[in-house]
């Protein structure tokens, strides 16, 4: 760990200092170096009390040299949000953390929170993992945090569907709650992420997951509810979604269930209905194909040669005219013409009007 992880620490772990704090810090310094560099009236000026900026833990403190080892150990990186590669999802929200710990890698696009029951009933379980799994095979993340119950089976589904998968802790980043998602959490962090905004060290108190909530929905574009009760954190999860601007996506239940009242409720307030993935995938990622799709789209492209492979991967959905393709594969326009009528006459290539060409995706009956 370098000493830009060792200096976020220190403000990390100083008493007292929190979100707000740090974030008008950041705003008003850049760095953290800088920040600790700046004397304690900079910081009083900044709105942190100064008893507050006068409990900033050294650099050979223990306590911080403890997480920082705890964090070399465990392979987790510090993103603050001064960092290029904080996701721009959670930038975006009204309260980001100032610091995420992250161990893997979270994808760069925004994906599916997908929240519910702790103890929840078979089919729902089954329905979630289903869901999940169609829409990781087509590329999008499952945002969940790793709670039993719907949690579990989001980030199982995803995994299952070859897709890429966040988990969310409302704790340190070296605790493992609930400790039974040991392995869960380890494949988790090794084909997606684990992120937390709480230093190490840090207990899964109930406190704690509210704010881990928000996380969740900011990272996607959208929220699934399935089984919640009419008091159930799930509904915090929506709530927030709501403020942020994403979508909220529940699946009915029966009346009668008392896991059903919360996303009841939901539909009655505008919530997209879901029985499937399709529900959702054709509100937020329309044009996704499917996986089929995509590995036969693969298969039609390796048999092209060079210049063919060149054309082919230009075109998409949005229609593109025929000089567009031949500046962009630096071609001559007769040459792309007759490649382009060869695609036509394989299947692979639309045309329009006006000389403009798409992408046709008819691989798979």
């Amino acid at each position: 760990m370098g000493s830009a992880e060792r200096d976020w620490l220190r403000l990390h772990l100083t008493k007292g200092l929190g979100r707000v704090g740090l974030m008008r810090l950041m705003e008003a310094f850049g760095s953290a170096g800088k920040i600790l560099d700046a004397p304690v009236a900079a910081w009083v000026r900044c709105g942190v009390r100064e008893a507050v900026a006068r409990t900033l833990p050294c650099g050979d403190d223990p306590l911080v040299q403890g997480a920082l080892s705890d964090l070399k150990s465990l392979g987790v990186r510090i993103v603050s949000f001064l960092d290029e590669d904080y996701p721009p999802s959670l930038r975006a929200i009204a309260d980001p953390p100032a610091l995420l710990y992250v161990l893997g890698e979270v994808p760069p696009t925004d994906g599916l929170a997908v929240v519910g029951a702790r103890r929840a009933s078979e089919p729902g379980r089954r329905l979630t993992r289903s869901i999940c799994r169609e829409i990781a095979s087509r590329g999008v993340a499952i945002v969940s945090g790793l709670a039993r119950g719907i949690d579990t089976c989001a980030h199982l589904g995803a995994l299952e569907g070859g897709g890429p998968t966040v988990a969310v802790l409302g704790c340190g980043i070296d605790t493992i709650y609930p400790p039974e998602n040991r392995r869960l959490f380890h494949s988790i962090s090794e084909n997606g992420a684990v992120i937390t905004e709480y230093p190490p060290g840090t207990p899964p108190l109930a406190g704690h997951f509210p704010g881990r909530n928000r996380i969740i929905s900011g990272l996607c574009r959208g929220t699934l509810v399935v089984e919640a009760a009419e008091k159930s954190g799930s509904l915090i999860t929506a709530d927030f979604a709501l403020e942020q601007g994403r979508e909220v996506f529940a699946v009915p239940g029966p009346v009668f269930a008392p896991t059903s009242g919360g996303v009841n409720r939901l539909l009655k307030e505008g919530a997209h209905l879901v029985t499937s993935a399709d529900d959702i995938l054709s509100v937020l990622w329309p044009r996704i194909p499917s996986r089929e799709v995509r590995r036969a789209e693969n298969r039609f492209a390796a048999e092209l040669g060079e210049k063919e492979r060149n054309v082919y991967d230009l075109l998409g959905d949005e229609p593109l005219h025929i000089d567009e393709i031949a500046r962009k594969s630096a071609l001559t326009p007769m040459e792309v013409s007759a490649i382009l009528l060869h695609l036509e006459l394989q299947g692979g290539v639309n045309a329009l009007p006006g000389t403009r060409f798409t992408r046709r995706q008819v691989f798979v009956t």
